[in-house]
């Protein structure tokens, strides 16, 4: 990992609501608002910026766990902020607190831990779990 990375740094990612976001299983519609599945992915995709300028050419980042709440339904059409803090860098963690701001409401919150690995231990434990 490139030096430069702090406790304290953020990152910032913005979206749009749109219909293939809303809460839907096996293509039924629960309702058209944002799912908390597209929140997690947003939250790994905020978090993820962090760690994207230090990485160096043979490492990266893998998901490590997301804790999520999801805390006020947004509608389709509305704008979000997602921000991801780092909290925390623990050997090859990174740990980041993570809001989603829907422009009334705090929608979520949660934490998203990455490992930074080389990517050839990574392509590694892949093979290990196939078949």
């Amino acid at each position: 990992m490139k030096p430069g990375m702090e406790v304290g740094q953020k990152a910032t990612i913005t979206a749009t609501v749109t219909p293939d976001m809303f809460a839907q299983f096996e293509g039924k519609l629960v309702h058209p608002a944002y799912s908390t599945v597209s929140m997690v992915y947003h939250m790994e995709w905020a978090a993820r910026q962090i760690i994207l300028p230090y990485l160096e050419d043979h490492e990266e980042g893998i998901g490590g766990g997301v804790t999520a709440k999801h805390m006020a339904p947004t509608p389709d059409g509305a704008e979000l902020t997602i921000t991801a803090t780092l909290r925390e860098i623990k050997g090859k963690a990174v740990i980041c607190d993570v809001t989603v701001h829907n422009g009334k409401a705090l929608a979520g919150e949660g934490e998203v831990t990455q490992y930074i690995l080389p990517r050839a231990a990574i392509s590694q434990k892949i093979e290990e779990m196939k078949v």
